[in-house]
């Protein structure tokens, strides 16, 4: 803390007030705490520094300390003076002032309220079970990530992301979903909205179209509003994206975004039919589809459904992938497989636009993906999600009956319940926050332009932090909610 600085800031202030210098510093510390600039346990410098550094004498730093000890803002004793833990409201600006200050733009508020995943409250959509982590391993791992760190490696890593780790990644996608690339395909980034981000700056010019499925993911709408590209929502069935052939002429997409193997919001899979033809229009218009394969490694009923991408040799197709489902949020790491015709581009813009670091966390998820472990926690995280599903779907049928339908709870960690025309989706989510549980409104969820033919009346129900015991309880909550309305 420069105490120079505070007390100048403070001067400037309060300069026609005609303290004492004693009084000043006094006024000055006790404000700086007051708006917790000093937060609780910091510890103030000796007097003798603190009078040296303001240029007063030592009695003047003596009286402020003595004044806040008696008023109870600081704890005195022979190891110092130390800021105390008081409970103290912001008192310079008024409430009222702030509630009417509009500090975000309407489309940022409504993305940060779809965004609010702190808690770990029931349904909270997109947290993993984040306490079944196996995470004595993983900090083995990372430790000997750091003693393989060296000096150069503290720079700026290679803005595609560290070799071994790629080399990982794309030797897990071949075997596991059926991806065709090498590891110059794979691009590392920081979490999917990073990579929606780069792929809408990086492959389109403001203004251009892109298509994404109506209703859809709300993060992919806000990366394209960010690169001022024009939004046209094509229509979701049971079968996923239904692009009629008056999309195609009217408006021919730059970028498609899809998420086929497990829609969102609504869970359905797009069949092979849809996915061959999406790619066979897609090449025919020059235009790059956006394969976010954001859960399926946690699918439950029949067999694996493989990528878009490996359906067909060089398909025009961006295939995003994260561990933010599969191992936990905060690591904030993803990837996008890129064409090969596209490598050298996208290698050129990142060299220019997005230098990277984080080299010890990459090494050891490299590590952790090819000593097997990461399949092994795959494989027991999908028994505890399926364990967590069933009984999610059995206290629904239970409680709710037909009252509600639900829908894509074969794969991923959450699934949808759509409502009934006559109960608002998005009061019934009010009413259950008010209740302690994120229910997100499937109607929040629509695209900007384009029909819909799937309802987007209803909720989205993450299970996958609850544990089966809890999710009878928690599903009465959510019906008391609905019933309420």
């Amino acid at each position: 803390m420069d105490y120079a600085l505070l007390l100048n800031q403070f001067l400037e202030q309060h300069q026609h007030l005609g303290w004492s210098r004693q009084r000043l510093l006094h006024e000055c510390l006790r404000a700086a705490i007051k708006r917790g600039a000093l937060i609780a346990g910091t510890r103030l410098p000796p007097s003798r520094e603190l009078a040296s550094e303001l240029l007063m004498a030592r009695n003047t730093v003596l009286y402020a300390y003595e004044q806040l000890a008696t008023e109870g803002y600081v704890d005195a004793s022979k190891r110092g003076t130390v800021v105390a833990r008081v409970r103290i409201g912001h008192t310079d600006i008024p409430a009222t002032s702030m509630a009417a200050t509009p500090l975000l733009s309407q489309r940022s508020r409504v993305s940060a309220a779809l965004l609010d995943t702190t808690g770990m409250q029931a349904f909270t959509p997109g947290v993993p079970a984040l306490d079944a982590f196996p995470l004595m391993p993983w900090r083995h791992l990372q430790a000997r990530a750091w003693r393989s760190v060296t000096v150069a490696e503290l720079n700026y890593g290679e803005p595609a992301g560290e070799p071994v780790l790629r080399t990982a990644i794309a030797n897990y996608l071949r075997v596991s979903r059926g991806v065709l690339c090498d590891a110059e395909q794979i691009f590392i980034t920081d979490g999917t909205q990073a990579s929606l981000d780069l792929c809408a700056h990086a492959f389109t010019d403001a203004g251009e179209q892109v298509w994404m499925e109506n209703p859809g993911y709300h993060g992919a709408r806000t990366a394209f509003n960010a690169a001022q590209l024009r939004i046209r929502g094509i229509p979701v069935d049971a079968d996923g994206i239904v692009p009629e052939a008056g999309d195609w002429q009217q408006y021919p997409p730059r970028l498609i975004y899809v998420t086929p193997s497990h829609q969102y919001p609504l869970g359905s899979v797009l069949g092979l039919a849809r996915r061959m033809a999406l790619i066979e229009q897609a090449r025919a218009c020059n235009a790059l589809i956006m394969e976010d394969d954001y859960d399926s490694e946690f699918r439950y009923d029949g067999p694996p459904l493989p990528a878009m991408q490996g359906l067909a040799t060089d398909a025009p197709v961006l295939y995003l992938g994260t561990f933010s489902k599969t191992m936990f949020p905060a690591l904030r790491l993803a990837y996008i497989v890129v064409p090969r015709h596209l490598v050298t581009a996208l290698s050129h813009f990142l060299a220019h636009a997005a230098p990277r670091g984080r080299a010890a966390d990459q090494l050891a998820l490299a590590e952790f993906i090819s000593s097997g472990q990461f399949a092994t926690h795959l494989r027991r995280m999908r028994r505890f999600y399926k364990q967590r599903r069933d009984a999610l779907v059995t206290a629904l049928e239970y409680q709710l009956g037909t009252q509600a339908s639900i829908h894509g709870a074969s794969t991923g960690m959450h699934l949808s319940l759509t409502l009934p025309a006559d109960l608002a989706d998005t009061d019934i989510s009010k009413r259950a926050a008010e209740l302690g549980i994120v229910a997100q409104a499937l109607s929040a969820h629509a695209a900007e332009h384009g029909k819909l033919i799937a309802s987007s009346n209803g909720l989205i129900l993450g299970y996958a932090q609850i544990p089966a015991a809890d999710m009878e309880e928690a599903v009465r909550q959510l019906t008391k909610a609905i019933q309420t309305i």
